[in-house]
């Protein structure tokens, strides 16, 4: 078994190129099966003026916040939230690029690491995730690492989905306290 040494860090420039070829270039009946709706799937330069934007903000400002998901030093994904009320609350995607990393259990350990930078730099009290109800990866990993189920519901939830059946997650900040002591 090949030893995995997992962290995280925030997006830079140069992980742009990577998330915009995930998007792009990743098996389409995987991005349907997580809840994408392929017509609404930007081109490579709206990928990469969003990416650019996001990185320029002020965090308090920032629309979006992403942070990459490293394996040996390598990026093997991201997590991004959106929908932030900074201070107050804010919405997290989970996405694993590598298809030799899917199905490892690395989610749970890459969420964990992630939570950090979501609650302390963005200064949340909660933070959701609402995965397709019928994606059961995602909702594995948010169920094993504590946060709550709150409903099952059907909605579009995000700009890059079509109408879906969701399960919504939250961790509240001090479940978030509880897991880090």
């Amino acid at each position: 078994m090949t030893e995995t040494k997992l962290s995280v860090r925030e997006m830079q420039e140069s992980d742009i190129e990577l998330i915009t070829q995930y998007w792009l270039q990743d098996d389409p009946s995987f991005l349907t099966g997580m809840g994408v709706d392929l017509s609404k799937v930007p081109l490579k330069g709206e990928w990469i003026q969003m990416l650019k934007e996001q990185l320029s903000q002020p965090i308090e400002e920032k629309k979006s916040y992403c942070i990459i998901w490293l394996d040996g030093g390598i990026p093997i994904g991201h997590s991004n939230v959106n929908k932030i009320k900074f201070g107050e609350e804010a919405y997290m995607h989970l996405h694993l690029w590598k298809i030799s990393k899917r199905k490892k259990g690395f989610g749970s350990d890459l969420v964990r690491k992630t939570l950090p930078y979501f609650f302390e730099k963005l200064k949340l009290k909660k933070l959701y995730c609402e995965p397709f109800a019928l994606n059961p990866a995602p909702n594995k990993t948010l169920e094993k690492i504590g946060f709550s189920f709150e409903k099952e519901y059907l909605t579009t939830p995000g700009w890059l989905n079509f109408e879906q059946p969701v399960k919504r997650w939250v961790l509240n900040r001090e479940q978030y306290e509880r897991m880090i002591i």
